[in-house]
């Protein structure tokens, strides 16, 4: 009998854990991507939501490298930075509003990617820390205006050192571990991870092999409330 409530209650768990997530496809999350097929994109500075002053230094030299592995050709982001620059724009608020075809225009890219570092946090007690990094991303056309893809990557890494063994020494190790940790962690390897994290779920460019072969790849949105396109 006790066999049988274990196994009523493991297809519960599992029936809980897939309503929780909503499974679809590329092609039916991204049916733009497919249409417009974007081959150049626009990287802009990113927006800081977060508590962290340095936050964008760190983020810009984590997202060129995965975009270029998807397929895409990304104009340089130093460059673009640059060129911004010197026209005024030192942050990503002021080009919100600007029309999308301006950069169609003045880059040749075919869209554009936003993106807003949402948190990049270090939260730190005695026995325990941990390492938020969340980014938002989105990608717009610059010929249609329309957002052809976005998602938001996050990752959340614990530093304390894991188990130190029992008694007073490890309970010392432990806050040690955590303390150094914390003092040395270094946001950008965790950067790059939100960013692969988020970029795996961006149909293929055409510049990789898969390039329009992966529009029935499972698509699994685990967020509260599901990405709808604007």
């Amino acid at each position: 009998m006790k066999t049988n409530n274990y196994l009523i209650f493991g297809i519960l768990i599992m029936f809980l854990m897939s309503a929780c997530a909503t499974m679809s496809t590329k092609l039916a999350e991204f049916p733009l991507m497919y249409e417009e097929q974007p081959s150049s994109i626009l990287i802009l500075p990113p927006m800081n939501e977060s508590t962290a002053a340095d936050a964008k230094e760190y983020y810009s030299t984590t997202i060129q490298e995965p975009l270029a592995l998807s397929g895409y050709y990304t104009l340089p982001y130093p460059i673009t930075a640059d060129i911004l620059k010197m026209e005024g724009i030192y942050d990503s608020e002021l080009l919100v509003n600007i029309p999308l075809a301006k950069f169609k225009k003045y880059f040749g890219a075919d869209a554009v990617l936003f993106t807003t570092i949402k948190k990049w946090d270090l939260s730190y007690m005695i026995l325990a820390s941990t390492l938020t990094v969340s980014i938002d991303c989105k990608l717009k056309s610059t010929t249609s205006d329309q957002t052809l893809w976005k998602y938001t990557g996050t990752v959340v890494v614990d530093l304390s050192g894991g188990d130190t063994g029992a008694g007073v020494a490890g309970l010392i190790a432990k806050v040690i571990i955590t303390a150094v940790n914390s003092a040395i962690a270094d946001y950008v390897p965790y950067a790059r991870q939100a960013n692969y994290k988020a970029l795996t779920s961006m149909p293929l460019g055409k510049y990789h092999t898969q390039h329009s072969k992966d529009q029935n790849v499972p698509f699994v949105d685990q967020t509260p409330e599901k990405n709808n396109m604007e």
